[in-house]
């Protein structure tokens, strides 16, 4: 059933991208530009009915940020989140992330438990010491967050109410940051960082279901801090004339997704970047934008032989990826290369079929531009003026 989901999933996506061409495929797109007409107002409504508080947002009595995007996926999020949790606890404040848990183990409930579902704590990824769950259970980027942060608290639950309330009760933690909480309204964000891939800045320009945008680019008007993503060096002039359209105060900072080393996927070593350079490998993802990350590793020297794509959050079967290995076998190649976030979701192999070694690609984010602004937003948080609250000083 999960196989036959997943390649309706990859179905949908061709259609929507224009990889599927064919008079069924047309159709589909047409009923789907309708239905994102539909979903256009329904999201207009809803920010409309919590403008005027007929939906009212929930406090908690201390600071919320909210990470996230306009896009369904893609804009490399998770790296972002691990960067700016790291500099506000070095600033001195108590974090939790609070995830939805996209694509994690749904609880089994009974009857009685879906009457009280929010009575069921949230799931504890992390209480900043252990790594208390497994990625198939917490999620593949709320386990991988939790990985590599110490002392920082990481929580799955679709309430995050909930969730937030139980970090602060639990933990005493001070401030909450929203992975992917752009278009989570029910909790106040005092800050909100929306990314935007420089790559593919809004998506195929269609909201959903006919597109990946999950709002109007002219929602970016909410924005607190825009983070041009992905960068290659190269200036965003367009880009920032029409960001500016939108938004007019909001501070940018433009950043790129920096290649720091190779790690072995189950040993754990260790390789220097130079590894790749004149290396025939074989690259294996299932993330949102996979060419990206073949690109990155044509850039840093590597001949990607053979690349294996799967869809976005995709849990690799142990068969698979002794099929993958057996045909770069064939091909002789060095290695397999694959993304961190893919890392997590692969499944112990044996020894005896690890005959090409696996790796993933450590990044981490490089502000390119916008550094004072950055400095600012981490310190306008960690050090607020003397006597006033986090809520008033960010009101």
């Amino acid at each position: 059933m999960g196989r036959r989901l997943e390649k309706l999933e990859e179905f949908g996506i061709d259609v929507v991208l224009e990889r599927r061409h064919g008079v069924r495929a047309s159709v589909l797109r047409g009923i789907l530009y309708a239905l994102s007409f539909v979903y256009d107002r329904v999201v207009q409504l809803r920010l409309y009915l919590y403008r005027k508080r007929v939906f009212r947002e929930r406090t908690l009595g201390c600071l919320v940020i909210s990470i996230g995007n306009l896009t369904v996926g893609g804009t490399g999020k998770t790296p972002i989140v691990e960067k700016f949790a790291r500099a506000l606890q070095a600033g001195g404040r108590r974090i939790a992330i609070l995830s939805r848990g996209y694509k994690s183990v749904p609880r089994k409930r009974t009857w009685l438990s879906w009457l009280r579902s929010d009575s069921d704590p949230p799931r504890v990824v992390s209480d900043g010491k252990s790594l208390l769950l497994d990625s198939l259970i917490a999620g593949d980027e709320p386990y991988m967050l939790a990985h590599n942060l110490k002392d920082v608290i990481v929580l799955v639950d679709k309430n995050r109410v909930k969730s937030g309330r139980f970090a602060i009760d639990k933990w005493r933690v001070d401030t909450l940051l929203l992975d992917d909480g752009f278009q989570y309204l029910h909790l106040k964000h005092r800050l909100d960082m929306v990314l935007v891939d420089r790559q593919a800045p809004f998506g195929n320009e269609f909201l959903l279901p006919r597109g990946t945008l999950r709002e109007t680019p002219r929602n970016l008007r909410r924005a607190s801090y825009i983070f041009i993503t992905k960068n290659t060096g190269e200036p965003n002039f367009d880009l920032m004339r029409r960001i500016r359209r939108y938004n007019r105060t909001a501070e940018v900072i433009e950043c790129a997704h920096k290649p720091l080393h190779l790690q072995n996927v189950f040993t754990g070593e260790r390789l220097p970047l130079d590894a790749l350079r004149n290396t025939f490998v074989g690259s294996l993802c299932a993330i949102a934008a996979p060419a990206s990350f073949e690109d990155a590793l044509q850039k840093l020297g590597a001949h990607v032989d053979l690349a294996k794509r799967y869809i976005d959050h995709h849990y690799y079967t142990e068969a698979e990826l002794i099929s993958f290995i057996k045909r770069c076998i064939r091909r002789d190649l060095a290695m397999i290369v694959t993304t961190e976030k893919d890392s997590v979701r692969m499944p112990h192999l044996p020894e005896a079929e690890l005959k090409v070694p696996i790796y993933f690609l450590r990044v981490e984010i490089e502000i390119l531009s916008g550094h004072e602004s950055w400095a600012h937003c981490v310190a306008r948080i960690c050090k607020p003026k003397p006597m006033l609250s986090p809520e008033r000083f960010f009101a």
